[in-house]
């Protein structure tokens, strides 16, 4: 198995983080505008959708502003089963994330797109919390032909 790892660092206090990764319309505001589901509460799942085609995600824990975690339970093959984690700390002005999408079963050339593209994401997350306006499909970057 093997993850796609990140940190980040927003100004911002974590519980304004913690609200755009637990909320449709936080999601939408960084992620994609096409987002739908409840977040907010354990065994929720939220629905997200892109040109290029989509995932559903089920809320497994929440701890408020220190966690989230999904698992993807519909989407692209190499999606299903894996799990994206979202540690979050206050450190001074910053909440630091640590990310990870984890337990793919092996790094295909897919797997390449999706840590980049969740590095653009990620940074749209940086810009909505910090200046009002994020970069959410389908206003984000686009890096190639699978968006």
């Amino acid at each position: 198995m093997v993850d796609i790892l990140h940190r980040v660092g927003i100004t911002s206090p974590v519980a304004e983080v913690y609200a755009a990764l637990t909320t449709a319309e936080g999601l939408a505001g960084w992620w994609t505008t096409d987002t739908r589901g409840d977040g907010d509460d354990v065994g929720g799942v939220l629905r997200f959708r892109f040109g290029a085609g989509g995932f559903d995600m089920k809320v497994l824990e929440l701890v408020p502003g220190e966690r989230v975690l999904w698992e993807v339970v519909d989407g692209p093959e190499e999606w299903i089963g894996t799990r994206v984690d979202w540690s979050l700390e206050q450190v001074d002005d910053y909440t630091v994330i640590l990310f990870k999408h984890q337990g793919w079963k092996e790094p295909v050339e897919f797997m390449h797109h999706c840590s980049t593209k969740w590095a653009v994401f990620l940074l749209s997350l940086k810009s909505l919390i910090e200046t009002g306006k994020g970069a959410p499909d389908p206003h984000d970057v686009k890096i190639d032909n699978w968006n």
